[in-house]
Formats: structure tokens, C-alpha cells, sequence
């Protein structure tokens, strides 16, 4: 105990002597257990993050691992609608941390809807707020044993991904968009980000790429032509994937059957997240 400290014991003093940094254990956060984490970006909205998300979690959890999404999008939540979650998170008592949602395929969910009490209630926050939660969602929550974790974040480069890129252990990313001409402006957006962070580019997805006519069977190019292997050439990005368009996909998702959807045209962009 220092000289300058009068107390009997460290309770109530706010002295950083030699006796309180002794007593101090090492902080335990909730995210200790997990293993390897995927971030899921875009430059910019609606091209398909929460699908992609959803699907490679349901791969990873078929596949044998234990899963979990971190939905990051705070003020866009759907991953919980896809798995069919509606509960409320639970706070655990004894060290009030937030105890993820399961659903029916033991994929493990934490999103700002399991913590509202209508899922259509607004989150009107300002940004440092949002990263902040953000943050909490990924040191506040017990996870448990996770093999790997997706983490399904909101467009842009801003403060969330900001925050996810930098107080996470990020391993990789998947970077997801669309068949416009403006695509490759968005996807350099997200590119450059991921390597000024220093986080792998695990793979490139182009959702919504193309429509099969159920009654001919040929491919149709609703949103023009596919730019996905151009644009993996462009910025040395190895693994592509295309998604199309499919009603039936839709159907599923809003009737929280995600994990029926398949998944086979992932399977490379699966693959190169295994391997990272």
C-alpha cells in the first residue's frame, strides 16, 4: 500500500496504488468463447446483408458449427424475423449480462428487436449511442461457446461499422450488393475500408443478381447485367457468389423459415470463411 494511502483496505479509495492494481482481475467479456467472427457489409442499403447473414449462419450451424449473429443494424433489425425469434432477451441476475436468443436450429441471436417491446417500436438514436449498443451487444452478452459469428451491420462506412471493425476480433468479411452500374463505386467504398482496417476480404455476393422465369427456365437480368466477377477481378477479391431472385426466398424469410432456404450458391464464399 502506497504511503499516501490512509485506508485499511482498498474499499472506497480511489488511489491506483501497487495493492488496488493487485487485486484486480482481468476483465471477462461475453464474447470470450467465440472463436472466429464474419463481418457482413455493403456501401450502401438494400441490397441483401441480413439475407446473406442469415444464410451463412444457417450453413455454418448445418455444417456442425455452434452459431451466433450479432445484428448490428440497430436501427434496421430483421435478422430475428428471419429465424421466426420473437422472445425478448434475458438478463442473467447474477452478472447482468444479456443472455442471447436461440432459435429452432440453436443459432444464437442478439438484436435490438429482442430487446423492444413491440418490433416495430423506432430506435431514434443518435450515432455515438448506436455504436455504443453495438459495442455492449458484443462485450455485455454471455455468447457462450461460439464456433463462429456473423455480424449483420448496417450500409456504409460510418460509426457502427466503424465500431465493429474496431472493438471486435474481425477475421474477415463478406462484402454483399447488387447488378448496378454504380456497383463498383460502392463496393470500392467498402474495399478500401476493410483494408485501411486491415481485415481480410473473405468474399463478394451479388444478391438479387438475376430472375429464373419459372414457366422457360432462362435467366432474366432484372437489374442489368452481372458485374460481380468483373468487379472481384477489379479489387483482387478470390471468391464471388450470385444470389437471384426468388419469390420463394422471400416467402420463407417472412415467415421466419430462413434456415429451408438453400444455401448451395455459398458454398465457395463458405468455404474461404472456414479457411480463414
Amino acid at each position: 500500500m502506497s504511503e499516501s494511502c490512509t485506508k485499511s483496505n482498498c474499499e472506497g479509495c480511489s488511489k491506483s496504488c501497487g495493492s488496488r492494481k493487485a487485486e484486480q482481475k482481468p476483465q471477462v467479456t461475453g464474447n470470450d468463447r467465440v472463436k472466429k467472427v464474419i463481418a457482413v457489409v455493403s456501401g450502401k442499403g438494400g441490397v441483401g446483408k441480413s439475407l446473406v447473414t442469415s444464410m451463412l449462419a444457417a450453413k455454418s450451424q448445418a455444417n456442425g458449427l455452434s452459431t451466433a449473429i450479432l445484428d448490428a443494424d440497430i436501427t434496421g433489425p430483421s435478422i430475428p424475423r428471419a429465424f421466426g425469434v420473437r422472445q425478448m432477451a434475458e438478463v442473467d441476475d447474477s452478472d447482468e449480462m444479456l443472455i442471447p436468443s436461440t432459435c429452432s436450429n440453436g443459432i444464437k441471436l442478439m438484436s435490438m428487436n429482442l430487446l423492444m417491446a413491440e418490433e416495430t417500436d423506432p430506435v431514434i438514436w443518435r450515432g455515438p449511442i448506436i455504436a455504443g449498443t453495438v459495442k455492449e451487444f458484443w462485450e455485455k452478452v454471455s455468447w457462450g461457446d461460439v464456433d463462429c459469428m456473423f455480424v449483420d451491420c448496417p450500409p456504409g462506412t460510418g460509426d457502427v461499422p466503424l465500431t465493429v471493425f474496431q472493438s471486435m476480433r474481425i477475421d474477415g468479411i463478406v462484402i454483399v450488393t447488387t447488378p448496378q452500374d454504380l456497383v463498383s463505386m460502392i463496393v470500392g467504398k467498402a474495399v478500401s475500408m476493410a483494408r485501411m482496417m486491415n481485415v481480410p476480404i473473405l468474399g463478394l455476393v451479388e444478391n438479387m443478381s438475376y430472375f429464373v422465369c419459372p414457366d422457360c427456365g432462362k435467366e432474366h437480368d432484372i437489374f442489368g447485367h452481372s458485374h460481380v466477377k468483373e468487379t472481384a477481378e477489379d479489387f483482387d477479391i478470390a471468391v464471388s457468389a450470385r444470389l437471384p431472385m426468388d419469390p420463394h426466398v422471400a416467402e420463407l424469410v417472412d415467415s421466419g423459415r430462413i434456415t429451408e432456404v438453400d444455401t448451395s450458391a455459398l458454398d465457395e464464399i463458405y468455404k474461404a470463411i472456414i479457411e480463414a
